[in-house]
């Protein structure tokens, strides 16, 4: 006898509960009473037949199921958005302009545009790959309606949407990262990780000299792959034939990158916060870090799309292809 679907409703709140940690918070937010919300837990655990929460004194934590259970639900019930805006005839419509450098277009914005424009199909939209400092003076202008940014205290308030590590990174088939003189690959002088990787640098008194200058992150990691130099990325750029530097190696600690959200002003504000709201669910959802596999060695790069990976070591390689 084929197994009954699971209940969308029971999924909704626990995606809430596990956002907010709370039965009786999350009961407020879908509108239940606490006694509700519970009784459909104990349905949901009974359905799956794994124990989803335990106590973490006066919050619910996710047991280990849980969390396994959290990125298929997630999934589902942005599949029943999709599914119900396809055929929602006062859907969305219209164009607007999005912004990114293409440090994360390259990683986020497939996965991001790919599920917004199939909740979204009658939004069309351009894309324009810029580093972050153009960027916040083009929706100053108003030449962008949003924004998907490094967060910088100096170049405006974005909503920080993501956290991530923020590396240093040679090539793991050469040894520049041992130079008495450390070559540097790193974006214009008003980078906020250039800034930040000197100034590291300046405080351990480690003599270096940048010999590569670039916006493009493409140009930047072939620097480091073909060890001509050393950069500092986020774990959202790592690829490859990449090894991550740390203090064993001789390299401070680096703050993390935050990566945020920044809206124009828009004609079209609905268009606009209904993308800022899926980036910042999608965001929050992708894993960047490749599940390790710690007897092989390897990594699954074609599995990061969801699911959450081990956080990488110092020293750790990133075999190539």
């Amino acid at each position: 006898m084929p197994a009954a679907p699971l209940d969308l409703d029971q999924l909704q709140t626990f995606i809430t509960i596990a956002d907010i940690g709370s039965f009786t918070r999350a009961a407020e937010e879908v509108h239940r009473t606490q006694s509700a919300v519970s009784m459909q837990m104990r349905r949901l655990e009974e359905r799956v037949g794994k124990q989803l929460f335990e106590k973490d004194g006066r919050t619910n934590r996710l047991t280990e199921d849980g969390e396994r259970l959290l990125v298929y639900a997630r999934r589902l019930i942005r599949l029943n958005r999709e599914t119900l805006a396809a055929f929602d005839d006062h859907s969305l419509e219209g164009h607007i302009k999005i912004g990114t450098p293409d440090d994360y277009a390259d990683r986020f914005l497939p996965e991001i545009m790919a599920r917004f424009l199939r909740s979204n199909p009658r939004v069309e939209l351009s894309v324009v790959c810029e580093p972050t400092a153009n960027l916040v003076e083009q929706i100053r202008r108003g030449q962008l309606d949003i924004a998907l940014v490094t967060h910088d205290d100096d170049k405006g308030r974005s909503e920080v949407v993501r956290r991530e590590p923020l590396l240093w990174v040679g090539s793991m088939n050469h040894e520049v990262h041992q130079e008495e003189i450390l070559p540097l690959a790193l974006g214009r002088p008003s980078c906020l990780w250039r800034r930040t990787a000197c100034d590291v640098l300046d405080q351990m008194n480690r003599d270096y000299r940048i010999i590569f200058t670039s916006w493009s992150a493409t140009v930047i990691m072939a620097a480091v792959l073909s060890g001509l130099a050393v950069s500092v990325l986020p774990e959202c750029a790592l690829r490859p034939g990449m090894r991550i530097l740390g203090e064993s190696d001789g390299f401070g600690a680096l703050p993390d990158c935050r990566i945020g959200i920044l809206r124009g002003h828009s004609s079209q504000p609905q268009i606009v916060d209904a993308l800022a709201r899926h980036i910042s669910e999608s965001l929050d959802n992708i894993s960047v870090v490749p599940p390790a596999n710690e007897d092989s060695g390897h990594f699954d790069f074609a599995g990061v799309a969801y699911g959450r990976g081990k956080r990488l070591r110092p020293s750790q390689m990133l075999p190539g292809w």
